[in-house]
């Protein structure tokens, strides 16, 4: 049986080069790329893949959000998050809301081949321990829902309350009432402390604040 893959990262040299990479495995087949969450959740159900391979850090709904809807909609459908953001805080909440495996991109090449085999055969890809996150900080981003969470994520992004709205499709005022909550359970009084603890986290990366 050949395993029917789709690629979703903003960067089309990467994507080209881990299509490359997946298509000469001989038993994975990419059909279908995109590069922000959005095109990526439009093109899962024309494609119909055994597994979505996604980064983290996308333009729009950004990786997680993206991890969520389409488990939403396909409880069944596999999904590999495979990135660069390594913090424990961001495995758990992939694997919270939905992904089969995570990877890092720092993995050898064949792992990521690998990794997509097992999460197709429901076998979970193990995201192994890592460290290097204030522990008290990181439990309290655990303790956010996964809706606050994704708010969290965008606010940190420099995305305005309107901005947050219309990229969750939430109405202005639902965003207002989160931002309160986020301030008052992350002990935070600005934005930009809230973006600081994302960045320490790896919530976001540096380049996208």
């Amino acid at each position: 049986m050949t395993i029917r893959a789709v690629l979703v990262d903003d960067h089309p040299v990467v994507r080209m080069g881990y299509a490359r990479l997946l298509d000469q495995a001989g038993d994975i087949a990419v059909v279908g790329e995109a590069d922000d969450g959005e095109a990526a959740y439009a093109l899962v159900p024309r494609v119909d893949p055994d597994v979505v391979v996604t980064d983290l850090s996308l333009p729009g709904i950004g990786g997680l959000e993206l991890v969520r809807r389409l488990r939403a909609r396909d409880p069944d459908l596999r999904i590999l998050v495979f990135t660069m953001h390594e913090s424990p805080v961001l495995v758990r909440r992939a694997l919270e809301f939905g992904a089969s495996g995570f990877l890092a991109k720092s993995s050898a090449p064949n792992a990521l081949v690998a990794a997509v085999r097992e999460v197709v055969r429901g076998r979970p890809v193990p995201a192994g321990e890592r460290g290097g996150a204030q522990q008290d900080e990181g439990n309290l981003l655990e303790n956010l829902t996964p809706r606050e969470f994704e708010v969290f994520r965008q606010l940190a992004l420099g995305r305005s309350p309107g901005e947050c709205a219309r990229v969750l499709h939430l109405s202005l005022k639902t965003v207002a009432n989160y931002q309160t909550i986020l301030k008052d359970k992350l002990g935070v009084a600005t934005t930009a402390a809230l973006v600081h603890l994302a960045l320490r986290h790896g919530v976001i990366c540096p380049e996208s604040a």
